[in-house]
């Protein structure tokens, strides 16, 4: 097809800089790495998720080395997002698979093959996912800009070092991968696996096309470098599209004189083999997890919303995706990082909510260049243009099927822009080649065109670096507020201090970080960083929510029913308001008001268990004692543990003259907490109440071993006695 084309023998000094310059986009891969931070699977690398899935395979099955907890099995759903949720997140259960009573992992089993086994195999430890996840982004990274480098030395000799190494920066610092780095966990290992092996398919292709004598082979290594990211990401197979390029280009080639066109039944075979092979693997692999080659297990994921009912891809995604992905603008601020979300459009129906994607067309303009690759083979010679033509067909096959699927898919975030921003990227870089030799000729037209396009590299790598900074701060509050629900509170104080550090004026890292202190009893700190939240956005609802809670634990009730009052103004549906807004009104002993807010908390979240509680309490304070005791019920039917619910239940019993049902609950009470003072004096009244006066004086001596100076008990136990003495008869 192509025969070897003069190669100019560039000096050994410029590939010396081109290498320092990768190295350094490789390192600042590994540094972000390393500061990433982790969500789910804690401090412990054989904890995480993909090094659990490889202590399952050396231990001979294809589950996690995890057992599931029983309870759920238990669950009458355990796919249930909203009744898993305290299994799913405080056992780091989230986004595995769960089947037949069995841990799984629905993503692609890859990584686990190629990197996190062998690592274990050869140094005896297991590796961590952040340090996967930069290092698949280096061989990606690294493919691409060998490349390049071959572009280069091929076909561009005459280019300086200086716009070689430029576009360098661009394949490797405007393609999102600093962003995603912010948060390298199994979700990125998936994701930039992907990358990589995309990547160096497109090597295989390039080789393909130049190496004549060896196309077979280096189309076998694609078929199997695509075969793999399908293993890692099964929405890559559409670029699979790439592999009959070489194969088509094979077939074009004009035989030699007196021969036969011979058809390219190897090429075909090299294509088409490894790939099957990698399918048939995927197809076994699933039918012995999930009892369908077809199935990966998504359908049975433990997720923050159902994937089994969920509608994942959809033409009325398309629209809105792709405005997502490649128009929408991110806002701008006038503090470090400077960069904000982008506003996104009314959602479709049935689409999850948009996890920080941005435009990148509008955020990384020098992707426009990719609409000038054409201008790299214009004017060459017949087998140079073919070969150019080929290649820049196969990677805008990679950008346009990888584009095409995620605008289809229910969800959209920054880490799946990876999936296609690196192939856009080399297409840039390809343009960017082209205007250089178009222009070869017109130094003044070269150099406006290089300013111009240097102007659009320098926006698009500083618009990575600083929402990189921006998601680095971002994943760092998420994290503690992962870990506050957790009650992993000095963790979480870390980590919002953290975020601070890089985003000075991020107004829910101060709200968050100020409930968090209020946790650690850091009241009067809670309530600066809840004011300092509130100075740099007066309408941030859930900072006056927090404020007012902080307030309240200072005794400053009267002022911290003017936050609540502005919180719900602000945020009228959120039922945390309502409840912390009827806590309050309690406090202050408005408990007419207080039930109010309580019941409004239970009609948006019905399950609230400590808005039962509460209402409870209020309802027993306005003489509802039969409505309370159908709250406390709905309270001991969700938590049977909780020793203040059956305690306030026997008083509410005791009230309505239900004494045996009351002793039950004190029992119940004590039996969870046998040094529970108060549930011990209940108890002594209400057996008090049937005459078992012996008990009763027993219970009262009970309650005051424990507290003392419990005056009520000792009152009791005093009538006691005295009941006691007198029915003993006279000596």
């Amino acid at each position: 097809m192509i025969e070897r084309l003069s190669r100019v023998q560039l000096p050994a000094v410029p590939w010396i800089a081109l290498g320092a310059v990768a190295a350094l986009v490789a390192g600042l891969f590994l540094w972000m790495a390393w500061l990433s931070v982790t969500e789910l699977t804690g401090p412990s690398a054989a904890g995480n998720h993909y090094n659990l899935l490889v202590a399952g395979f050396r231990s001979g099955h294809l589950g996690l080395a995890k057992e599931a907890p029983p309870e759920l099995g238990r669950l009458a759903d355990p796919y249930d997002p909203f009744t898993n949720r305290d299994l799913r997140m405080g056992h780091g259960l989230h986004d595995m698979t769960y089947y037949q009573g069995r841990l799984y992992l629905y993503f692609g089993v890859t990584p686990a093959l190629v990197l996190f086994w062998p690592w274990v195999a050869l140094t005896g430890h297991y590796l961590f996912q952040r340090y996967a996840v930069a290092i698949f982004c280096a061989v990606g990274f690294l493919a691409s800009a060998g490349v390049l480098g071959a572009l280069w030395r091929r076909y561009f000799p005459e280019v300086r070092l200086t716009v070689i190494a430029a576009g360098v920066l661009v394949l490797g610092l405007a393609t999102g991968v600093p962003i995603m780095l912010q948060r390298a966990e199994f979700w990125e290992v998936a994701v930039s696996c992907g990358y990589a092996m995309v990547m160096l398919a497109l090597g295989g292709i390039w080789r393909a096309l130049h190496d004549r004598a060896r196309r077979g082979w280096w189309l076998a290594a694609a078929s199997l470098a695509i075969g793999l990211a399908v293993g890692a990401r099964p929405s890559l197979l559409f670029s699979a599209a790439i592999l009959p390029v070489p194969v088509i280009l094979a077939w074009r080639e004009l035989p030699a004189a007196g021969q036969r066109r011979a058809p390219p039944w190897g090429l075909l075979a090299a294509a088409a083999a490894p790939l099957a092979l990698c399918g048939l693997g995927l197809m076994l692999y699933n039918d012995l997890r999930f009892d369908s080659p077809f199935d990966f297990g998504q359908r049975f994921q433990l997720a923050g919303d159902r994937q089994d009912t969920v509608r994942h891809f959809s033409l009325d995604y398309l629209w809105f995706n792709f405005r997502v992905y490649f128009l929408e603008p991110v806002t701008w601020h006038g503090y470090f990082p400077f960069v904000g979300d982008i506003v996104a459009p009314a959602l479709p129906p049935d689409h999850a909510p948009v996890e920080d994607p941005y435009g990148v067309l509008t955020n990384i303009p020098v992707l426009w260049l990719a609409l000038a690759a054409p201008l790299a083979w214009r004017g060459r010679p017949a087998e140079a243009r073919a070969a150019l033509r080929g290649f820049a067909v196969a990677v805008a096959l990679v950008f346009a099927t990888s584009a095409g699927i995620l605008c289809l898919f229910y969800g959209n975030c920054s880490r799946y822009e990876v999936e296609f921003l690196p192939a856009l990227a080399v297409l840039a870089v390809i343009g960017i080649l082209g205007v250089e030799r178009a222009l070869a000729g017109r130094p003044v037209a070269r150099r406006c065109a290089r300013t111009a396009w240097g102007a659009l590299l320098t926006f698009s790598i500083a618009f990575n670096l600083l929402a990189a900074a921006d998601h680095y701060a971002v994943q760092r509050c998420q994290l503690a507020n992962q870990m506050t629900k957790l009650e992993r509170v000095p963790e979480a104080v870390a980590q919002y201090e953290a975020a601070l550090r890089i985003k000075p004026e991020y107004v829910e890292a101060h709200s968050s970080l100020g409930n968090a202190l209020l946790l650690e009893g850091r009241t009067a700190e809670s309530i600066e960083q809840c004011r300092a939240a509130l100075q740099l956005d007066p309408e941030y609802g859930r900072a006056h929510n927090n404020l007012g809670n902080a307030l309240l634990a200072a005794g400053r009730g009267a002022e911290a029913i003017e936050h609540y009052e502005t919180a719900l103004r602000l945020q009228p549906d959120d039922p945390k308001v309502q409840y912390n807004f009827g806590v309050a009104l309690a406090t202050l002993g408005r408990n007419p008001e207080a039930i109010k807010h309580y019941e409004a908390a239970l009609w948006m979240d019905p399950e609230n268990t400590s808005a039962h509680y509460n209402l409870g309490n209020a309802l027993i304070a306005v003489g509802r004692v039969p409505e309370a005791i159908k709250h406390y019920q709905a309270v001991v039917g969700v938590q049977p543990a909780n020793v203040d619910a059956h305690n306030n239940l026997g008083n509410a019993f005791l009230q309505q003259g239900r004494v045996a049902e009351a002793i039950e609950q004190f029992a119940a009470a004590l039996q969870l907490r046998p040094g529970y003072a108060e549930a011990r004096n209940n108890l002594g009244v209400a057996l008090f109440q049937v005459g078992r006066i012996p008990e009763a004086a027993a219970q009262f001596e009970a309650a005051l071993r424990r507290k003392p100076d419990y005056r009520e008990a000792r009152d009791n136990l005093e009538r006691a006695r005295a009941m006691l003495s007198a029915a003993q008869p006279p000596r």
